[in-house]
C-alpha cells in the first residue's frame, strides 16, 4: 500500500501524470462525481486539468482506514484557481475542498478508484454560485 500511496501523491500533488502507470493496474477502473465509470484518458484529463487550473494543488490526507484491499481515504485539497476551470477564467482565489476517496488495491497497485469531493463548496468559493450558509 505505501508504494501506491507515494505515487498517489507524485501524481495529484507533483501533477506527474506518467506515476499512474507505476500506481494503476492495467485494468484499473475509475468512477468519478457525476460522470459514472470513466477511462485512464479521462482519468488523467481530469487530474491535468484540475494541475492546469490550480497549479498549486495540493491535498493533505486527512484519514485514511484499510481493511483487505480496501482503503478509504478523506482529503482535503487546496489551491489557487490560476487557469480556466470548469469554463471560468482564473480568479486568483485560494479554495479549500475536502473529498474521500475509495480504493481497491490488488499486487501493490490501485484497481478501483471511486472518487467524491465538495464540487458545491469549490464553485462556491470561487464565486460562481452564491453561498447558501
Amino acid at each position: 500500500m505505501t508504494t501506491a500511496l507515494h505515487r498517489n501523491e507524485e501524481f495529484w500533488n507533483k501533477g506527474n501524470l506518467a506515476a499512474a502507470d507505476e500506481l494503476l493496474g492495467a485494468s484499473a477502473a475509475f468512477f468519478l462525481p457525476g460522470r459514472g465509470q470513466v477511462s485512464l484518458d479521462d482519468f488523467k484529463a481530469l487530474a491535468a486539468s484540475l494541475r492546469g487550473a490550480f497549479p498549486d494543488w495540493y491535498a493533505t490526507t486527512e484519514e485514511m482506514v484499510a481493511e483487505g484491499a480496501r482503503v478509504a481515504e478523506r482529503w482535503t485539497g487546496r489551491g489557487t484557481q490560476q487557469g480556466e476551470f470548469a469554463g471560468m477564467a482564473p480568479t486568483g482565489r485560494q479554495v479549500t475542498v475536502s473529498g474521500s476517496v475509495f480504493y481497491r488495491l490488488a499486487s501493490g497497485k490501485i484497481m478501483e478508484f471511486r472518487g467524491l469531493f465538495d464540487g458545491l463548496a469549490l464553485m462556491q468559493q470561487l464565486g460562481a454560485m452564491a453561498d447558501r450558509g
